[in-house]
């Protein structure tokens, strides 16, 4: 045991030198005994959203939860190393989060991976199944749901992290509780996630699925909130704009329904008038008279005229919904290409202000992909995580999420092109963080770490306090942008 540590330790010693030498010797992929260290691939430079491209010199592919720690403590104990770490899971990140300039990249998904099932209180997971666990816990982790469960980050039970000094350490609500609370939401700053104990919940058989569609926005927000105090009857609530008749063709490919009805509304109504889904579920269960329930909450919901629909589907292809979206546009060729994405936490004093703005940035008639708006409840939110939503001082019980989830095809747009979207996103994001909106950014990509400050507002000192105590040197999460990489002779203020 003492010579396999001995050799782990040489084995990051030579690998530190390697990538501070300004020769970059590192040539090809090399087994550096306990630590599988690779040189750098395509893979680890590129995510989701290609949009950002920063090259690692070298990936780890850990075994172990202590392969982390080993490189982590070595990198904490070094007097001069400036290298960063970033963890990649499923590599959905948008700008570059998950990357490291010259650094290490650590893929997650070589982890053994094992699923132990505790009988626990209800929980549930975000809308697509193809997500890292530890990603998703470090940004919030949200979805139709999360009215009624909260999100992600509200259902974990405990954790096992490495902290940014390498420190393996097991955390829960009650053991080591600041750092459970700063990891969760806290963008991979504090820690990396290796082990997660989260709530489920037993799977129906099957789902009553229904969409109804408005011309109106206040209706269509007032019956997204009527649904939201459902949740001893509702299961499920989101909506989205539409925009045009490919995005509702491009949202309808799980939704087996004929949406005939609607079209024609759609092409007889001027280019300014547009039209709003709301969508909503039930689970089936036994005791479950859906239908009944269905009949009920349509009653009083005030959507257009015969323009409601339902569907009864499986639990999982109503889970699997996204990924159908996915194999659609990997057909189309318009997977793999860049995801200008933009999602904001709105409140709901500001809502119709940010929506009017949000289109008056947005091309209506040429827009690729779904603009989704639900609300979610602030009281399902544990304010002792790192995760922040906007102030409020009215005592506002709704919070939006809105998600313009944007294509950009190569075909059609161009580099400039891409670079005009990304600009009027960060001014459009700017301009509706500004006091009389209010909004944040979720999975929040700033050009600047006063920008971050301002992100945070009066959470700042104790996210930098956090950060100061589990990451002092700044090793961990450098795609972020939030905090320079120190040395052991430097403090995250300097």
């Amino acid at each position: 045991m003492e010579f396999a540590l001995f050799c782990t330790r040489m084995n990051v010693v030579i690998l530190l030198l390697a990538l501070c030498s300004p020769c970059k010797f590192i040539q090809s992929p090399m087994e550096f005994g306990p630590l599988n260290f690779l040189k750098t691939s395509s893979r680890a430079s590129v995510d989701f959203g290609r949009i950002s491209f920063k090259t690692p010199s070298a990936v780890l592919r850990p075994e172990s939860s202590g392969d982390i720690s080993h490189l982590l403590s070595f990198l904490s104990a070094s007097s001069s190393s400036k290298v960063t770490v970033a963890a990649r899971g499923a590599g959905h990140s948008i700008h570059g989060q998950a990357q490291a300039q010259d650094g290490i990249v650590i893929e997650m998904d070589s982890l053994p991976s094992s699923i132990d099932i505790h009988k626990e209180k209800n929980g549930s997971w975000t809308d697509y199944l193809y997500l890292s666990i530890g990603g998703t816990l470090s940004n919030g982790g949200i979805s139709g749901q999360t009215f009624k469960h909260g999100p992600q980050i509200s259902n974990v039970l405990q954790l096992d992290v490495v902290t940014g000094k390498g420190e393996l350490v097991t955390c829960s609500p009650t053991k080591n509780s600041e750092l459970f609370n700063a990891v969760l939401g806290g963008l991979g700053q504090f820690g990396i996630i290796t082990r997660a104990r989260i709530l489920l919940q037993d799977a129906p058989e099957k789902v009553k699925w229904v969409r109804a569609f408005y011309d109106d926005f206040q209706t269509f927000m007032a019956d997204q909130e009527l649904l939201v105090s459902m949740p001893e009857k509702v299961d499920y609530v989101e909506g989205f704009i539409v925009l045009n008749e490919q995005s509702l063709h491009s949202s309808s490919i799980a939704f087996p329904a004929n949406l005939h009805n609607l079209i024609p509304h759609l092409q007889s109504a001027p280019p300014s008038k547009l039209h709003y889904c709301l969508e909503f579920a039930i689970h089936e269960y036994s005791y479950t008279n859906v239908e009944q329930v269905v009949e009920e909450i349509s009653k009083k919901l005030s959507y257009m005229p015969a323009q409601m629909y339902s569907v009864e589907v499986s639990y999982f292809d109503f889970l699997n919904r996204v990924r159908l979206e996915e194999m659609s546009l990997r057909e189309r060729n318009m997977w793999e290409v860049p995801h200008p994405w933009l999602n904001m936490f709105v409140p709901k004093h500001g809502i119709t202000e940010f929506k009017d703005l949000l289109l008056e940035t947005i091309p209506a008639e040429n827009f690729e992909g779904p603009v989704l708006i639900y609300p979610l409840l602030r009281d399902k939110w544990d304010t002792n995580t790192s995760a922040v939503l906007p102030e409020s001082d009215t005592g506002e019980k709704v919070v939006y999420v809105v998600g313009v989830l944007r294509s950009a095809n190569p075909a059609t747009c161009s580099t400039k092109c891409l670079n005009e979207i990304l600009h009027s996103h960060e001014h459009f994001a700017q301009s509706a963080a500004e006091e009389r909106i209010g909004a944040l950014q979720y999975l929040a990509h700033h050009p600047s770490p006063a920008h971050w400050r301002r992100h945070f507002g009066r959470r700042w000192d104790l996210f930098a306090a956090r950060k100061a105590r589990f990451d002092p040197l700044c090793v961990l999460s450098p795609g972020q942008g939030i905090f320079s990489r120190a040395s052991r002779h430097q403090s995250i203020e300097d």
